[in-house]
């Protein structure tokens, strides 16, 4: 992926921006650049498994099948556990569909549900993609193991008080 090479830190400067204009902003630069890392580690992640046929939204789909115990999952749980429209998930799941990685059937236990499962040609899709990712260290590979440790335990912290987890106190297991 070629570099952005801003001349200048877009975040460093609106931090000094909303000092002068609205007071500390420790919180709006640590939250500005989640997001701002969020979006450069997607496009890292789309880069990585684009040549094997995929988004990273439809890796996720197939990963989150392989983890499954029978390899399906109806769809809103996939909606629900990626944190997805139902709109987002259907259309996933067509494509990967289409491309021969996930199979679909009406939902036995929900009437008008649908199961999506995955296919052998998923799954070894997935393990050539994963492998892409993982040479990748996920884009994470400036920080130390430390580091990525320490960074996975603050962001945890965040998401368990933001209810992530059901019952998810900061020290939630």
């Amino acid at each position: 992926m070629r570099p952005l090479g801003l001349p200048f830190d877009p975040i460093e400067r609106a931090g000094q921006t909303w000092e002068e204009r609205f007071g500390p902003a420790s919180a709006m630069r640590a939250a500005t650049s989640v997001f701002r890392v969020q979006q450069i580690l997607l496009a890292r992640f789309d880069e990585a498994v684009k040549p094997h046929g995929l988004t990273f939204a439809r890796y996720e789909v197939l990963v989150l099948l392989t983890f499954s115990r029978t390899g399906e999952l109806p769809l809103k749980v996939i909606g629900s556990r990626l944190m997805v429209h139902p709109t987002s998930v259907t259309n996933a799941i067509d494509r990967l569909v289409a491309a021969g990685y996930v199979r679909r059937r009406p939902n036995p236990d929900d009437g008008r549900g649908v199961l999506a499962g995955i296919t052998d040609a998923g799954r070894e899709v997935v393990g050539t993609a994963t492998a892409a990712l993982t040479a990748l260290d996920f884009g994470l590979g400036d920080l130390s193991e430390q580091e990525r440790a320490a960074l996975f335990a603050i962001l945890r912290r965040v998401r368990l008080g933001a209810g992530d987890v059901e019952g998810g106190g900061a020290n939630a297991e």
